[in-house]
């Protein structure tokens, strides 16, 4: 399938965790997939913000949640949020016994006084 209005529907998530935290050894609150490639990127409220980077870096204006359950996309270039949209090649989230903020072991204790708003 080629990529329309920045998405393409056949290209699978590039893992089940942040790409460049998971390279660092970082951790992550929430995260996002690019709708257009696929990339797995921590949220805005993470440390690191790579789902805006991954956008600033190529793009790609949509992302997808890639939290369990949850099916809204997010516009960087409208800055507008859409509660549903196409479904994307699977899977929709990282597993489910993974925790948020995650990953397991690499989740400092004061956790909660280091996100960015």
């Amino acid at each position: 399938m080629s990529s329309v209005n920045g998405i393409d529907a056949g290209v699978p998530p590039s893992g089940s965790g942040c790409v460049e935290c998971d390279e660092a050894g970082g951790w992550w609150f929430h995260l996002r997939r690019c709708a257009q490639c696929g990339h797995v990127g921590c949220c805005d409220s993470s440390p690191a913000k790579h789902a805006t980077a991954h956008f600033r870096e190529t793009g790609h204006p949509l992302v997808q949640s890639f939290e369990p359950g949850e099916m809204w996309f997010w516009d960087y270039g409208s800055n507008e949020l859409f509660e549903s949209g196409p479904d994307l090649a699977p899977p929709a989230s990282h597993p489910a016994d993974q925790p948020a903020p995650g990953p397991a072991g690499r989740v400092p204790d004061d956790w909660a006084k280091t996100l960015r708003a």
